[in-house]
């Protein structure tokens, strides 16, 4: 007997799913000046790609056979996930735990944004609005023009480009092409970049903490894709989805314990102004969703 709803297991999933990245980043940021950035992400992405074959494997998922389009998209899409991880980490090591979370919650409206762009989707006056009132909201947290705004902020939005990017291609990936195979290319991918990028690095010796924060950012990674392909499987999108944001909480509480900070009043409003637009989006996008599948469904009839 199933105590929860489908929807209620959903919004847990998603909120597990944030809460995992949330300490996962709270982990790397720890390692910050610890050692070099290619050794981290070496090291990190090792534990990841490992933990997410076995995982596939025993879930009977990993496919590579794939269609030459797909294999593209595929590579197009770890090449995006290389970039993001690069400027993310970046970013995270000299900003604010929660001031970064809070612009990788633009997604909802960047991606909406891009599709409208590049694929041409119809977007309709009120996401157009949400979109507008979003990026006036992450102009409160970068504060171009000011001495808050630095090249790890610049890291920041660039980062939240390639992961921009990174969804609107798997968006266009065909829906029998496993998630989990994705996620390990991807996962393969960023390793192969971090251990070029060590060439010019020197290596430093792990010590019991460091090997403990990298191997427990692993963990959560390999945890949050997991929850999050879960999720989404489960409930209704529109429900489930919003749930996402709950990992901006869990960044606050982070950055203040572990890191003793906090955003200024002008930058949590600015946090306030993104959750709403995206959640709007979001909520706007599933309903839409909803109204369009009776009308396929009515033509498919037709023909």
């Amino acid at each position: 007997m199933n105590i929860l709803s489908d929807n209620s297991r959903g919004a847990l999933l998603m909120a597990s799913a944030m809460t995992a990245f949330a300490l996962g980043d709270a982990m790397m940021k720890a390692t910050a000046g610890a050692m070099p950035l290619g050794q981290i992400m070496s090291l990190r992405g090792a534990l990841s790609s490992i933990a997410i074959f076995l995982l596939a494997r025993r879930l009977g998922v990993l496919r590579l056979r794939m269609s030459r389009r797909d294999w593209q998209l595929a590579l197009l899409r770890s090449l995006a996930e290389v970039g993001a991880a690069y400027f993310f980490l970046t970013a995270l090591f000299h900003m604010p735990l929660a001031n970064l979370n809070a612009l990788l919650q633009m997604l909802p409206l960047t991606v909406t944004l891009g599709s409208a762009l590049v694929f041409r989707d119809p977007v309709g006056w009120r996401r157009w609005l949400a979109i507008a009132v979003g990026f006036g909201g992450m102009l409160l947290i970068v504060k171009p023009g000011t001495e808050g705004f630095n090249a790890y902020t610049l890291h920041g939005l660039i980062a939240v480009l390639f992961v921009t990017v990174r969804d609107l291609v798997t968006r266009r990936l065909s829906a029998s092409v496993p998630s989990l195979t994705v996620t390990l290319l991807t996962a393969l991918s960023v390793t192969l970049f971090a251990l070029a990028l060590t060439l010019q690095e020197v290596w430093v010796p792990l010590t019991p903490r460091l090997g403990g924060l990298i191997g427990l950012s692993a963990v959560c990674v390999v945890a949050g894709y997991m929850f999050g392909i879960m999720a989404m499987r489960v409930g209704d999108v529109s429900f489930v989805a919003p749930f996402r944001y709950s990992g901006l909480l869990w960044a606050l509480v982070l950055g203040l314990v572990m890191f003793g900070e906090w955003p200024r009043p002008l930058t949590l409003v600015g946090v306030a102004v993104i959750v709403a637009t995206g959640a709007f989006t979001l909520w706007r996008e599933a309903r839409l969703a909803r109204t369009m599948r009776p009308l396929d469904q009515a033509n498919t009839r037709r023909m």
